[in-house]
């Protein structure tokens, strides 16, 4: 049941780092959240009005409170289970339509901040999605890069130079389809993937109208594009691109059950990544005028999206983190402890890690260019902290890493 807590003035509800599963309503009085900028270090301050939920990324998301949350004045605040909240949630649409824009809005807020950072603002969408499709051809994926002129030449049909671009789009098709040819096959699904989506949300027959299958190396929707709709993965997976700087950066593999392309949808602005599809995929496909329709006859599926957006936010948040740290081998440092992070091992008295990264890769999450992460990669190989590879790194002891990055990032930022 969900039970009335009276906090006094001054009373703190929750600290920022604590790991608490709680989400919260104030019912009357005062509260405030107290956070800090991640890019300036200046303090934060939000106040939550009467009947606004708080605490809810945290408790959805499973990782610990970003904010403080103190009683301003006497205050009383009613504590929810995650369950609890599922289930006022799952009953009211509008709560749901809210909760997940303003959800959007913020993770859109992340990836311009994010992009900003990196110096990719690109306000001209035009020439983002062109050099998307180069670095597909420059990398010899003519399938996707044929894919992405194509949805050029639909969505900008006057574009001055449409005759250049057509002529790439042609060159880029005839490459593909002869290596189509050569790697003919029929339409077939790894045999370890079911049909987890219908089991997860439960989905009605009706659905299957929505669907369609993907070739492998197909461009399902492109960064820079226009959206106008988002998918469901019924089989198969799907990549995750990011152009940065005219080259490709691998975010995510996608796997059935999971949703991509809803950022879009609820805030009617450009794609913010390309998915791509690894061997063949089907998915459910759904525009913006059955969108609300699927999630408030379907709310297993608005309350899947509505984690998805806190566990989104949460990774962006810490990528984020990295790019503002301002001396390069703690921020390098610090890439190794997202990574450890991201693939944690059962057993804690093991200090060795072994990530499969490349030197590019590592510069693409630390934001810098390839020839200064060699640099300090090779310093701190020379200090036996590191064993570069071809596709893979060794770190000797993730705890001295950590110790090393701590250091560093309390002298370069102070």
């Amino acid at each position: 049941m969900p039970k009335a807590m009276r906090y006094t003035t001054d009373s703190i509800i929750y600290f920022g780092g604590n790991i608490d599963y709680r989400i919260f309503i104030l019912q009357s009085g005062v509260v405030n959240l107290s956070s800090i900028d991640i890019e300036t270090g200046n303090e934060i301050n939000e106040k939550v009005k009467d009947g606004e939920f708080f605490g809810v990324k945290s408790a959805l998301g499973k990782f610990p409170r970003e904010e403080t949350a103190r009683a301003v004045c006497p205050s009383v605040v009613i504590g929810l289970t995650v369950q609890e909240f599922e289930n006022i949630f799952i009953n009211n649409k509008e709560l749901i339509l809210k909760m997940l824009r303003v959800f959007s809005g913020q993770l859109r807020q992340i990836h311009k901040k994010t992009e900003s950072i990196l110096n990719n603002v690109s306000t001209d969408l035009q020439s983002g999605m062109l050099s998307l499709a180069q670095s597909f051809y420059n990398d010899d994926q003519f399938r996707s890069a044929s894919d992405v002129y194509l949805k050029f030449l639909k969505r900008y049909p006057n574009y001055l130079k449409r005759t250049e671009v057509a002529k790439l789009y042609q060159e880029a098709k005839l490459k593909a389809d002869r290596l189509a040819e050569m790697n003919k096959n029929d339409i077939s699904f790894d045999d370890d993937e079911s049909d987890n989506s219908n089991k997860i949300f439960a989905l009605p027959a009706a659905f299957e109208r929505f669907a369609k299958i993907y070739e492998p190396g197909q461009v399902i929707i492109a960064e820079f594009e226009p959206g106008d709709s988002f998918y469901l993965i019924q089989k198969g997976k799907v990549q995750l691109i990011k152009c940065v700087s005219g080259s490709k950066k691998n975010l995510d593999i996608l796997k059935p059950g999971e949703i991509f392309g809803e950022m879009a949808i609820l805030d009617n602005s450009p794609r913010s990544a390309t998915c791509m599809a690894i061997g063949h995929v089907k998915c459910l496909e759904f525009n913006k005028e059955n969108f609300q329709l699927l999630i408030t006859g379907n709310p297993q599926i608005a309350l899947h999206l509505l984690k998805l957006f806190c566990k989104r936010i949460n990774d962006q948040k810490r990528r984020f983190r990295i790019l503002c740290i301002k001396d390069y081998q703690a921020r390098i440092c610090d890439v190794f402890l997202l990574l450890d992070e991201m693939n944690p091992i059962s057993s804690e008295k093991e200090k060795q890690r072994r990530f499969n990264v490349s030197v590019h890769d590592v510069a693409n999450w630390a934001g810098l260019p390839v020839d200064v992460t060699k640099d300090e990669l090779f310093k701190l190989s020379a200090q036996r902290k590191v064993e570069i590879y071809d596709d893979y790194m060794i770190i000797s002891n993730i705890n001295e890493m950590r110790r090393l990055y701590e250091s560093r990032y309390l002298t370069g930022n102070l």
